[in-house]
């Protein structure tokens, strides 16, 4: 048995809910882990919530979107899964670097320590070492948070040879803590419309392979097209060795945020804190169940587009790749007692079609984007924006391509573009920052962008600034994740400044463009930096509350 112990200073004692997935990924096990997080800490604990990918890659910042979802950036620079966007909107509180982990940050540092002679000669093996290493990870995280209950979300489904050695460490745990550890897992149960019938025997095939790695659930969320009914819920617990009590449905629904108020129809709080012999605290979902209302209330609607490049796959259409743009938004509407209602716009679609498509539309939305490809199609959407007074939020790039667009046709620099489209660019409005040219040269790309919370001073009287004061009282200084390499050129700030560009918000020192606007329009602002990482149901940002608040006005 490994050597370890879940105590903190002070004897303090942890509780650990690690929750897996079965029969098929992409069902919300990160929604889930996120909720069983919103539930307890709703009851008055310290909860944290920790994610393991199983990928090697050391971090999700060179993983394609459209592939792997939304890249979220933490306060502290770590360029992460979704899902720890997932948990800081629904805990309410940022989630850092610790609480992160893939595969190959796992192997590297193991790997690192035994060049280093920290195992001291021994013979270091996969297992038991990779395990101890991951159950330290844990530790750390828990220790950096001084958390009552951790949360932690393993990726990919059971049965899956990737995980394999994830969940091994949380055997071990068990192992060690038998009261002090809970399993749970996230199993779908298919519906077929010729069969008429919600069918258990995948969800009972997922069991036997989580017992075949040593693990028997304490709950299984039962997530199904519609509730699961009383027999299945027997079926369920029969052959996969449970109580009744701890199946507990997950029907689809609308909202996300829906997904704690259902689960509480259940009694899974009570339930997980009568496993681990905790008496309850006091508290509720009061003020979540207000937020959801609104959420819900709404009749009126406002169409927003977004136009990125990151949402085909084959034929179908996907949009993790923005899932945090997205949320901001609903945040945002619940406010504003609106009803989102979204589209998606390629720009490859524009660049062949025209901007026609964009007047059906209450606002546009250009998100983060890399590369050339789409770009045109982007410039060309921020200039129907700007002449037709169509409310633009540019987020990072976004805001890059509306410099582009006013360099070009508003200040007459022909051919002005960025030096990631265009390495010739006679104008490069947008350029690369100093620091990050030595970093490319290396091909230093994982994890080297400018990332993490930085400082923005708000440029008074501006419509950026009024915004942030609406919501949160006259600020000089904001906090702002970013993750980008390029930047507005100053070589162009006067001229485009004596064009009408508004420059909004800054670096403290005033050197690196935060945000551009324009004076002359109901809401036309871009921002170098990310607001979308740090809006929440229960704190939305400013800058998308103002620009829902606009679209409504139109």
């Amino acid at each position: 048995m490994m050597d370890g112990s879940n105590t903190q200073g002070g004897g303090k004692t942890t509780r650990f809910i690690f929750v897996v997935g079965g029969v098929m990924s992409g069902i919300g096990k990160g929604v889930t882990a996120a909720s069983i997080g919103r539930i307890l800490s709703s009851r008055g604990f310290n909860v944290t919530a920790i994610k393991v990918d199983p990928y090697i890659n050391v971090d999700a910042g060179t993983m394609n979107p459209i592939e792997h979802g939304e890249v979220f950036v933490t306060e502290d620079g770590d360029e992460t899964d979704q899902d720890i966007g997932n948990y800081e909107r629904f805990l309410n509180k940022n989630i850092y670097r610790v609480n992160y982990m893939t595969t190959g940050r796992v192997y590297q540092a193991v790997i690192q320590r035994e060049r280093n002679l920290g195992y001291q000669g021994k013979c270091v093996q996969v297992v038991p070492h990779i395990p101890m290493e991951i159950r330290d990870r844990i530790q750390k995280a828990v220790d950096a948070t001084k958390a009552d209950i951790a949360v932690i979300e393993i990726g990919g489904t059971v049965g899956e040879y990737e995980n394999i050695l994830f969940l091994e460490a949380a055997r071990y745990m068990k192992l060690e803590k038998p009261k002090d550890v809970l399993f749970v897992m996230v199993s779908y149960l298919p519906l077929p419309n010729k069969i008429g019938e919600m069918k258990t025997k995948p969800t009972q095939h997922a069991v036997r392979s989580l017992n075949s790695a040593g693990i028997q659930p304490d709950f299984i969320i039962a997530r199904a097209e519609v509730d699961v009914d009383e027999p299945r819920r027997k079926k369920i617990a029969l052959h996969c060795n449970m109580q009744r009590d701890d199946i507990i449905s997950a029907p689809d629904i609308d909202s996300i945020y829906e997904v704690p108020l259902n689960f509480e129809r259940d009694h899974l709080g009570d339930r997980i804190l009568e496993k681990f012999n905790i008496e309850p605290k006091t508290g509720d979902l009061t003020n979540w169940q207000a937020m959801v209302n609104r959420l819900k209330s709404a009749t009126q609607e406002v169409n927003i587009g977004i136009v990125g490049k990151y949402f085909a796959t084959g034929d179908f259409c996907l949009s993790d790749s923005y899932v945090s743009v997205i949320e901001s938004i609903k945040h945002a509407c619940a406010v504003n007692d609106r009803q989102a209602k979204l589209s998606w716009l390629n720009t490859e679609e524009i660049e062949e079609q025209g901007v026609g498509i964009l007047a059906q539309f209450d606002g546009i939305i250009v998100p983060q984007g890399w590369g050339s490809r789409g770009s045109e199609g982007k410039i060309k959407t921020i200039q129907y924006c700007r002449e037709n007074k169509i409310p633009y939020f540019g987020l990072c790039y976004g805001m890059q391509m509306a410099v582009i667009e006013f360099a070009r046709n508003v200040c007459g620099l022909e051919g002005a573009n960025s030096g990631e489209v265009d390495p010739n660019t006679p104008h490069p409005v947008i350029h690369i920052m100093p620091e990050q040219k030595e970093l490319l040269a290396k091909q230093q790309y994982g994890g080297t962008i400018r990332l993490g919370g930085w400082p923005c001073k708000l440029i008074k009287g501006t419509h950026l600034a009024k915004a942030y004061e609406k919501i949160r009282g006259e600020q000089e200084i904001v906090s702002e994740r970013h993750r980008h390499r390029y930047e507005f050129n100053n070589d162009y700030r006067e001229i485009m400044e004596e064009k009408g560009l508004v420059i909004a918000g800054t670096s403290p020192d005033g050197r690196i463009v935060e945000a551009i606007e324009l004076a002359n329009h109901p809401f036309f602002i871009g921002t170098q930096f990310h607001p979308e990482y740090i809006s929440r149901p229960l704190d939305p940002h400013p800058l998308f509350v103002e620009f829902v608040r606009v679209c409504a006005k139109k």
